[in-house]
């Protein structure tokens, strides 16, 4: 078989395959390619020495790394991994419901095949894809995955290529898609290779996480080239159905053509050319909506994107917190949860005190379907980067849970739930690491415990994120949802996944016919989908509200309800909700 590497900065390159070298030669039609032809087998493993090195280092495209992200590459037979997998269900985006999962802590083994077992209880909520957070190799055995240095492996104590390929097989078989968390804006501090091989990095910009990814200085064409076949690879080799791209606002790119462009043009091709409806969907904090408008209109292309101001504004209301970002929804919660509904950003080009400036930019809700957008009440960002990773079920009551629900998944956008709310998880969800260097995991544990001090917590009440218990904590605990007032959560949640797949008006993209009513002193609010007519009273005491002589009565109330009279007037009890049509 051939193997090649991109190492321009490099006068000699060998490789070592299975303890034999050979010489490389440089590649006449591809400047700063290297190649060389062996015999090579599933399980072969390899690794580049560049200008006379000791020690082979792994591949950049590598596909597994059995011993980690310091150790040697291993050949993967794609063809042997999935033999005959089932075909990707065809639900589009429009119409999808969105679960995001951890595999590290979705069960206790913290593996592919372990969360396969479960796919069942997906099935029966009613979600249509799963969103897996970042599944590429990384240092140690537990982490979130953000911190990924090999954005073609799978990281091997999920499971490798092997497990990856046996779950997304498992989900097709059950029709749910499959969703991958990418990370392109950094790699992690360890074991990261790609200095050593080429200019993957440039002091041009810098980030949170130092130098930045090379995307337009010298270099960058190669750079760029790597990030988007490791990106088609992911789809095309494993059957992945979209991509979650992280924080594109953190990619430095001054480049007319942006890498975002070239990412989307390119999965539109293979798209066209396996007949699969594939999709990405950003992270954003820039509320832009050209990151969703189509590139023929001047946009960036993506399908979809994050909605962070829905969610603060939901939380707000819920919770009544103002500190951090939150300050700027918590002056009127319900009536920044109301502009959100129907305008989908909160920042449109308004005051942020958080930033300082002013923010965003209007979304034309009269063109723009509501499908490119994706809406939560929670997030293993907004629940994880919490000092103690608490749920909202750490503080609300199950009614106040149940209000956020129906406004997520009864709502305008795609709606996206994070892994056990569904049930009111107990479980925390905290942030955890597993650094095998001492120095690395000495600065994160100080690093985290100094931002909280800022905000008055005292350091030893914040996990340390190098204790294994503080990843165990945060492991699904798989009774809770056989308990009453769990299952009471579930059910609920079912039904409304359900009503949303039962019901059209719900899953209208026409943002502009979105009708949106509140009473902030009250804590009512109350929208309108078509015919669908949607209630939530935050407050502990009972509320009516006048919907309209137009005939409604009761689908499904997280208290019983009597239909509203002739009159129109419903009387909701006190922390609770009602969906309600003709």
């Amino acid at each position: 078989m051939q193997f090649e590497v991109w190492a321009p900065l490099s006068g000699r390159v060998a490789l070592r395959l299975d303890d034999v070298t050979y010489d490389m030669a440089r590649d006449p039609d591809r400047d700063g390619w290297w190649t060389a032809q062996a015999a090579a087998g599933d399980g072969s493993r390899y690794g580049f020495l560049l200008d006379g090195e000791a020690s082979p280092r792994p591949d950049p495209r590598g596909r597994r790394l059995p011993d980690g992200p310091d150790g040697l590459s291993a050949v993967v037979d794609f063809e042997a991994l999935a033999p005959q997998p089932a075909p990707s269900p065809r639900v589009p985006l429009q119409d999808a419901v969105l679960y995001e999962l951890h595999v590290g802590t979705f069960t206790p083994e913290g593996t592919f095949d372990a969360a396969a077992a479960r796919l069942g209880h997906l099935l029966s909520l009613g979600v249509t894809h799963v969103e897996l957070m970042p599944v590429c190799s990384f240092a140690g055995r537990h982490g979130w995955g953000y911190d990924g240095v090999a954005p073609w492996a799978v990281h091997e104590p999920y499971g490798g290529p092997a497990g990856l390929a046996r779950f997304t097989a498992a989900a097709h078989a059950a029709g749910l898609g499959v969703v991958l968390d990418v990370v392109h804006n950094h790699l992690g501090p360890s074991g990261n290779h790609l200095p050593a091989f080429g200019p993957y990095f440039t002091d041009t910009h810098h980030t949170p996480w130092g130098s930045a990814v090379n995307l337009d200085a010298p270099g960058s064409d190669e750079v760029r080239a790597y990030l988007i076949g490791s990106a088609l690879a992911w789809l095309r080799d494993f059957g992945i159905d979209g991509l979650r791209l992280d924080a594109v606002h953190a990619l430095a790119d001054g480049r007319a053509l942006t890498f975002l462009e070239e990412l989307s043009a390119a999965v539109e091709g293979l798209a066209a050319e396996t007949g699969r409806p594939l999709f990405l969907i950003a992270e954003s904090d820039r509320c832009d909506p050209r990151t969703t408008t189509p590139r023929a209109a001047g946009g960036l292309g993506l399908n979809a994107q994050w909605n962070d101001d829905f969610h603060h504004a939901l939380h707000c209301a819920l919770t009544g917190e103002s500190q951090a970002y939150y300050a700027d929804f918590a002056e009127a919660p319900l009536a920044a949860l109301a502009k959100t509904l129907s305008r989908v950003f909160f920042h449109d080009g308004t005051w942020s005190s958080f930033r300082g400036r002013t923010h965003g930019r209007p979304v034309d809700h009269r063109r723009t379907p509501a499908h490119r957008f994706v809406g939560y009440s929670q997030t293993h960002d907004q629940i994880g980067n919490r000092a103690l990773g608490d749920r909202l079920s750490a503080s609300l009551s199950p009614g106040l849970l149940a209000c956020a629900a129906t406004v997520a998944l009864t709502g305008p956008f795609v709606p996206m739930l994070f892994m056990g709310e569904e049930w009111g998880a107990r479980t925390p969800w905290q942030y955890f690491t597993d650094h095998p260097d001492p120095e690395l995991a000495e600065a994160v544990r100080s690093g985290r415990r100094r931002e909280f001090a800022a905000h008055g917590w005292k350091a030893e009440e914040i996990p340390d994120p190098q204790d294994p218990a503080t990843r165990d904590r945060s492991c699904l605990d798989w009774s809770e949802p056989e308990q009453p007032l769990h299952a009471r959560l579930l059910d609920w949640y079912r039904t409304l996944v359900a009503l949303r797949r039962t019901h059209p008006d719900l899953r209208d993209p026409d943002l502009a016919a979105v009708r949106v009513a509140h009473d902030e002193e009250r804590r009512w609010l109350t929208f309108r989908r078509g015919d669908v007519r949607v209630a939530v009273n935050l407050s502990a005491e009972p509320v009516t509200i006048a919907l309209g002589r137009n005939g409604v009565r009761v689908l499904a109330s997280w208290e019983p309800l009597e239909h509203p009279g002739p009159d129109g007037r419903i009387h909701l009890p006190g922390e609770s909700a009602v969906v309600l049509a003709p």
